[in-house]
């Protein structure tokens, strides 16, 4: 009968152990009432310890956010407290307990003590409490738990007792003290965890007989356990020791995880990515997997690690990091880390709208919504905008109607790339926002400057513009937006009424938007454009030279500068100053192809060919027809999105062609541009073999350097280096119209006039609108006599471009070879917009918001 009852007794308090280490607090009173019926621990106060400390806890769950604030709780408002309070007192007042229990008696009440505010009576307590007794080994699960929570205690103790009149030697000894329980807590605690963790998996026999499954742990850690876990890494960077709050964030993670510590090692995750996205720095970078470098830790005032100064008795179980993938860069190992932690919180969060889920789905967004902003930030530093939109496309399915997390969907759609998408999302956020006009002007702008939606992005921005004074700073935006639609739109129209009402308006809009904010450079600017579309170039100026006031370096502000200046026939200050704007920026293009023009026309062919000479030379010191294809196959993270190329040497020279022949015979013989011809066409199979790699507008740059080049060749007369420069141009874009324009043009310099008709029909088929190639096939038709049909081809390219005085031009010679008595006008608008024609079009200063 004795052993029944003893095996009876050993089974209950097995059972109690088990929902004390658990945490299962509701069914503690049920647990001591056994005892009692039972009669087991008559002799001494366990079934009051076990009700104070069911009492305690249950309040402590109750109040997380009380003690979080640090706030005392007092015996009045919490009855709950009061009870366990007075529990305690009369087991620790009798003394009937054993000495393991009469310690977790000591360590209940050091708890008591610190919610209620009195920290010198809860440091007292841990100081009195037997901590080495609860370490043993055959201790149960819950002295683990206890002996977490005894230290933390202790530290936090003695972290709130103010030390006024303390020396610095003693508040050294004192941060140490702290720190070193801290280190201790955090280690018992994720110790406690795994050996919980091994309970529930491995259970005992007669369990594993009646049971079907085994139910996940679901256990909610109280303030202490929480307080044990995350103390030592917050105190260390509350401090300002970075490295050594990086290591312990590494430590922790490096734990062997337990189901009971998953949302613990996602906090710890997402808060090493801040740490490191925030204060370390690329060369101050190391190892997950080695100390703090000595320089960090001499800046800290320490020779190495705490972790190696105050070693755990018991430390947890710890992955072994050989042969295992380690990041090679602080952005690496802080995307890596948000990754695994994104995915954990998108396979966490709240999909209920229901009102009783309220508070937890607003806690799973906050959560998230960290995550992201980390990861926005990570991802940003290598420009992996795509991959950010694919985590952020995640977060929809649990983001209704969250503004933050649709905004910066639509931001890393359109750093992407993906126009069309992110214009989506952006008027979802309007819709969640229409108070707000940045969602509208940021729709609005994709859609001019990549989508040419203009119709689409005129109606975004005058829903900005509806709102008048509620859009604060952004209504001068939305009038320049909506100007530059009208501009764009204008410059589309095919008819000429079109496009004079799409001009006007533009004007009007822009003329607001100047008046509204004087001092915007970019709204003088295209101001200033919109005025020389409609050929008022000398009141352009002054918009123009506003502009330059405010920003004087502002390179599209200085390139219509030199279009104007060009226009009034200025040619030589028009190139002093394109000469005074490459200074300022060298390497564009576009100004390099104005400074071409203006050279051909200021100082000659020859001068034009040598810029256009450097031009090649330029390109291919900037842009290399190869790629590096040394990748550092160590990193998890993908590279780049495509930009530049890379200038590594391709063994591929340009070059423009010399098949002059001077009086001596000394440079160009026949067998020599022969052979310069095949060494040439060598080149260019070597560039066809590079597959074009890289962002298209490299490849069109260069075609229209070999374009422009042709162009001063037949010029000069030099039809076989045009050819050769044809050819090379062809290579890049065999169907490009503007290659196939110049062939016809080539062609007919060499009365080919069929062959010409032929390519200029080919080009028009390509590009039905091009202005350039309607003048050229309508002139070629009229000089092969077929007058009527070349008439009708030179209206289209007036139509087409109705500022155009070499169209005007050459439909007065269609006119006035069948005698018609309109030929006068069209020469006299000719000469009228000959008198404002820049060197080149306005039209070529990029429209963009």
């Amino acid at each position: 009968m004795t052993s029944r009852i003893s095996f009876s007794q050993y089974r209950l308090e097995a059972e109690i152990e088990k929902y004390r280490a658990e945490c299962q607090w509701d069914k503690i009173p049920s647990m001591v009432e056994q005892l009692a019926a039972a009669r087991f621990h008559d002799d001494d106060d366990y079934g009051t310890l076990l009700l104070a400390e069911s009492l305690l806890e249950e309040c402590l769950l109750e109040n997380v956010s009380l003690l979080r604030c640090s706030t005392p709780l007092t015996d009045h408002s919490h009855p709950k407290l009061a009870r366990a309070k007075a529990h305690l007192n009369n087991v620790l007042s009798r003394g009937r307990m054993e000495p393991k229990y009469f310690n977790e008696a000591l360590v209940l009440m050091a708890k008591v003590h610190y919610a209620q505010g009195r920290y010198r009576d809860s440091q007292g307590m841990c100081a009195r409490a037997g901590i080495d007794e609860l370490m043993r080994d055959e201790r149960p699960i819950y002295h683990l738990r206890l002996l977490a929570e005894a230290f933390v205690i202790k530290g936090l103790s003695l972290d709130h007792q103010a030390m006024s009149a303390a020396s610095r030697v003693r508040l050294s000894e004192r941060d140490e003290e702290c720190l070193s329980c801290y280190l201790r807590g955090c280690d018992t605690a994720l110790l406690y965890l795994q050996e919980l963790d091994k309970t529930v998996m491995t259970p005992s026999t007669k369990t594993a007989k009646t049971s079907v499954s085994i139910p996940p742990l679901e256990m909610e850690p109280g303030y202490f356990l929480q307080a044990a876990l995350q103390s030592a890494y917050l105190s260390l960077l509350h401090k300002g020791h970075l490295a050594q709050g990086t290591h312990q964030l590494r430590r922790v993670l490096r734990v062997v995880e337990s189901r009971g510590s998953q949302n613990f090692r996602k906090a710890v995750a997402r808060r090493l990515a801040e740490v490191l996205l925030s204060s370390v720095s690329e060369d101050g970078y190391w190892s997950p997997t080695a100390p703090p470098p000595p320089a960090w830790l001499n800046k800290e005032g320490t020779s190495q690690s705490k972790d190696m100064i105050y070693p755990s008795p018991r430390p947890p179980q710890r992955y072994c990091t050989d042969s295992s993938f380690c990041p090679q860069d602080v952005v690496e190992e802080a995307v890596l880390l948000l990754l695994i932690t994104e995915s954990m919180a998108s396979a966490d969060a709240v999909l209920s709208l229901a009102p009783e889920h309220k508070e937890a789905r607003e806690t799973s967004m906050s959560e998230a919504s960290s995550i992201y902003d980390l990861l926005s930030i990570g991802m940003a530093r290598r420009g992996q905008y795509a991959m950010l939109s694919e985590c952020l496309e995640r977060a929809m399915k649990f983001s209704f109607n969250e503004f933050h997390l649709w905004y910066q969907l639509g931001l890393s759609l359109m750093a992407s790339g993906k126009g069309i998408a992110a214009v989506s999302v952006l008027k979802e956020c309007a819709k969640m926002r229409p108070q707000d006009p940045t969602p509208s002007l940021l729709a609005a702008k994709i859609c001019i400057n990549q989508l040419h939606m203009l119709e689409e992005g005129e109606a975004l921005a005058q829903s900005v513009v509806i709102m008048a004074e509620e859009a604060g700073e952004s209504l001068p935006r939305a009038h320049l937006a909506v100007g530059l639609c009208c501009s764009l739109r204008a410059s589309d129209a095919s008819l000429k009424f079109e496009r004079d009402e799409f001009n006007q308006r533009a004007l009007q809009e822009l003329q607001k938007a100047h008046a509204l904010d004087p001092q915007d450079p970019q709204i003088a600017l295209y101001l200033a454009m919109q005025l020389a579309l409609v050929r008022q170039v000398s009141a352009a100026m002054e918009p123009l030279q506003m502009a330059l006031a405010l920003r004087s370096d502002e390179l599209h502000s200085l390139h219509l500068l030199v279009l104007l200046l060009s226009a009034q026939k200025h040619e030589q200050h028009a190139l002093d100053t394109v000469a005074l704007a490459l200074s300022q920026h060298p390497e564009n293009f576009n100004l390099l192809f104005t400074k071409v023009k203006l050279e051909e026309v200021v100082c000659g062919t020859a001068v034009a060919l040598q810029t256009c000479e450097d031009m090649l030379q330029m390109w291919q010191s900037r842009y290399d027809c190869t790629r590096s294809s040394e990748a550092d196959d160590t990193s998890s993270i993908p590279p780049p999105e495509p930009g530049h190329l890379s200038r590594k040497p391709s063994g591929l020279h340009l070059t423009l062609p010399d098949f002059q022949e001077t009086e001596t015979g000394s440079q160009s013989a026949p067998s020599l541009a022969v052979s310069r011809l095949e060494a040439a066409m060598s080149e260019v199979s070597v560039l066809s073999s590079a597959h074009r790699q890289g962002p298209a507008y490299i490849w069109t740059t260069l075609e229209r350097i070999w374009l422009q080049a042709g162009e001063l060749f037949m010029a000069e007369g030099r039809l076989k280096e045009a050819q050769f420069c044809v050819q090379e141009a062809g290579t890049l874009f065999p169907s490009s119209h503007s290659v196939l324009l110049l062939r016809g043009r080539l062609a007919e310099q060499r009365g080919n006039l069929l062959e010409a008709k032929s390519l200029y029909d080919e080009a028009a088929a390509i590009n039905p609108h091009g202005h350039h190639i309607l003048l050229h096939l309508g002139k070629l038709l009229v000089r092969m006599g077929r007058v009527s049909l070349g008439e009708k081809v030179l209206r289209d390219a007036v139509q087409a471009q109705s500022t155009s005085h070499e169209a005007w031009s050459g439909l007065g010679e269609a006119l006035e070879s069948r005698g018609c008595n309109q030929a006068p006008d069209c020469f006299l608008t000719a000469l009228e917009l000959e008198a404002s024609c820049p060197i080149r079009p306005f039209t070529i200063i990029p429209r963009e918001l």
